[in-house]
């Protein structure tokens, strides 16, 4: 205990010489700037507490449980995730006055995934996008698929990778947090070949970098073609349009479709065309030019090959947002990126905190193989064989320009 009177005599000794009281003054007013910047500094680094929590998300009609996890870095950036589906539920970041906001649609119940059908936030498999009236065939033998948007089929049936449960387990390093989440999809699952084990990693960094890894191993050939499928609106989360989010494509070709969205099989230059973004420029600047690609697919529903010159990680693209200033590029190590442009949401979706989501509200930039890859030997295969892996990483990476 401090004895006060023995403290005020010291004090009064100090204040009899003045050298003696300049000299204390002047380390009074250090220690308490030394003590400030401490406090400071302290509470940069404590503001925010990076790892992950669980919470009941709901229950499916069979009665299993599904659950909803939260990653969050040391700068507040948050990300979470369900088991149903490898569902990003949300991703909140902020913008250039450090104002957080969820910039991804979706529900804020599980039952909102259940009920929907246009794949919010999900990963897609065992085949991402169409194939042509749901056929293809692999060593000789033709197989038959569920013709889900007929007449082909879609993102691998009525009952693919975005409706079932995943086992999910956390995993930790220095400069991460994250969820490793694993399927067994069944052999003659959705009429595939093959029993398909797969894995699905999110990892979320402290330099506001969201990383999914997607890995997948056979027991028999099969074809497979996986992403993630979460809308954006680096605006407001899709409460308003994207036509003014500027886009930049890492890519001097796209792949030209037919009316049902199937390839035609070729690659096509961007230059003279909508689809060129080679330079930046707002999504939906030429969104209603009387194309003919752009009349079939109702706005952008196409891909585009990324001009690489190996298979390693590649910036695909770069979408700015003005108002927000928030920024979000793609890198990845798939051979194309899909850009949707939100053109099949019609305002009967009611999405989190009561949002209605209208045409065009959200953008998808799904990094996969071409549509329709099995029936067009001149893309890249889609084929795997046991003893092979499949092994694919796409990394989004959130920025805020001032």
């Amino acid at each position: 205990m401090i004895n006060r009177n023995s403290f005020f005599q010291k004090f009064a000794a100090v204040q009899r010489s003045p050298f003696q009281w300049k000299f204390g003054k002047v380390i009074n007013v250090l220690l308490l700037f030394i003590i400030a910047i401490g406090m400071i500094s302290c509470g940069n680094k404590n503001k925010y507490s990076s790892g992950m929590t669980k919470q009941l998300f709901g229950t499916l009609p069979d009665g299993r449980e599904v659950n909803l996890y939260t990653l969050q870095n040391r700068n507040g950036m948050i990300v979470k995730i369900s088991d149903y589906g490898c569902i990003v539920q949300s991703i909140i970041v902020p913008d250039r006055n450090n104002h957080f906001n969820d910039v991804v649609l979706g529900f804020d119940s599980l039952q909102g995934y259940v009920k929907n059908n246009l794949y919010f936030g999900s990963i897609i498999g065992r085949f991402a996008n169409r194939i042509s009236n749901g056929k293809f065939t692999l060593e000789s033998v033709e197989y038959s698929l569920e013709q889900n948007s007929f007449p082909n089929h879609l993102h691998g049936g009525v009952i693919g990778f975005d409706k079932v449960l995943w086992s999910a387990n956390e995993i930790t390093s220095p400069d991460s947090c994250g969820l490793k989440l694993t399927y067994i999809s069944p052999d003659g699952d959705q009429d595939y070949p093959g029993e398909l084990k797969v894995t699905t990693t999110y990892k979320l960094y402290n330099t506001n970098e969201l990383e999914i890894q997607l890995e997948a191993v056979t027991n028999k050939p099969t074809i497979i073609n996986l992403t993630n499928h979460s809308y954006f609106n680096l605006k407001d989360g899709g409460q308003s349009s994207i036509s003014n989010h500027v886009l930049v494509l890492n890519a001097d070709q796209f792949v030209p479709v037919n009316k049902l969205l199937i390839p035609i099989g070729e690659f096509r230059n961007v230059e003279g065309t909508p689809m060129d973004f080679r330079k930046p420029f707002p999504i939906g600047k030429r969104i209603e030019s009387l194309d003919e690609q752009l009349e079939f697919g109702n706005g952008y529903d196409h891909s585009w090959a990324i001009n690489r010159t190996n298979q390693q990680l590649i910036k695909a693209a770069i979408v700015n947002e003005p108002v927000t200033g928030r920024v979000l590029e793609v890198w990845t190590t798939q051979p194309a990126i899909h850009l949707y442009t939100g053109n099949f949401l019609d305002g009967t979706f009611k999405g989190k905190a009561g949002t209605v989501y209208q045409k065009r509200n959200g953008f998808c930039l799904e990094t996969q193989h071409f549509a329709d890859s099995p029936n067009h030997p001149e893309f890249p295969s889609t084929i795997l064989r046991p003893g092979e892996k499949y092994d694919y990483q796409t990394v989004l990476k959130f920025k805020v320009n001032k």
